[in-house]
């Protein structure tokens, strides 16, 4: 299995960057989308230290391949920060060094143990899909918005990777048990945190439904890992239904 995410993985790393311009979006919504963009930005920089505990870990299902998905996963995510910084830069705004939602983050990551964190980022992936989906559909098809699309797409693959980790990690009833009540906690939390910061930029916007989507979220990865339901889709409004 983690041979063929290995090979996934490898031939994401292949794709070019996509051209960025910012025709097609609208001047009132420049300013909030490059505050929101700059927050995600941060937070897409850099997980080294999560790759070094992982190849130092000796957890059951864990082995060269997995390590070396999870390095390639890490460098997605660069790839992403990338994208968000020309997407950033284009509308007219400046990278940030910090922002306070992903010290919380990292701060929690570092306070856990090596599973958590990787729930962690399973939960992260869950607030990429829902909000870069949020933005893209309303930018419908301009070059941000396909740019939106294509991470968020990138996204939904990390959460059935992560997805599948956690799957391997519960065989057992009272480990579900454990991950359901640590998963619940870990993605309310998550997605409250996200939901009032980008408040702003929802409104100005005009998106609605936010919270039903990210929610709807969460409890789709939750069958995903408990019941081995199918949740390809986790990011469109299907399973939010």
């Amino acid at each position: 299995m983690w041979s063929s995410w290995r090979r996934h993985f490898e031939d994401n790393a292949r794709r070019p960057l996509p051209a960025i311009d910012v025709e097609g979006v609208p001047e009132a919504w420049r300013a909030p989308l490059v505050r929101s963009l700059a927050i995600f930005q941060v937070g897409e920089s850099g997980e080294g230290r999560i790759v070094r505990e992982i190849e130092r870990s000796r957890l059951a299902g864990i082995d060269a391949d997995y390590r070396a998905a999870l390095q390639l996963f890490v460098k997605e995510e660069g790839r992403h920060a990338r994208i968000l910084a020309a997407m950033v830069r284009g509308l007219g705004g400046s990278l940030r060094r910090n922002a306070w939602t992903d010290r919380l983050f990292v701060q929690g990551r570092r306070l856990l143990g090596l599973r958590l964190k990787l729930l962690v980022l399973l939960a992260a992936e869950v607030i990429g899909i829902g909000f870069y989906g949020l933005l893209a559909e309303r930018l419908e098809d301009c070059s941000i918005g396909r740019a939106l699309r294509q991470i968020c797409g990138d996204e939904e693959a990390h959460l059935e990777f992560h997805a599948a980790f956690f799957r391997g990690q519960t065989a057992s009833q009272w480990r579900r048990a454990l991950f359901s009540v640590a998963w619940f906690a870990v993605a309310a939390a998550a997605c409250a945190v996200v939901l009032v910061d980008h408040r702003p930029t929802l409104r100005a916007l005009a998106i609605e439904g936010a919270p039903r989507r990210l929610w709807g979220l969460v409890r789709a990865v939750h069958r995903r890992v408990c019941t081995g339901e199918d949740v390809a889709s986790a990011g469109r409004v299907s399973v939010t239904a």
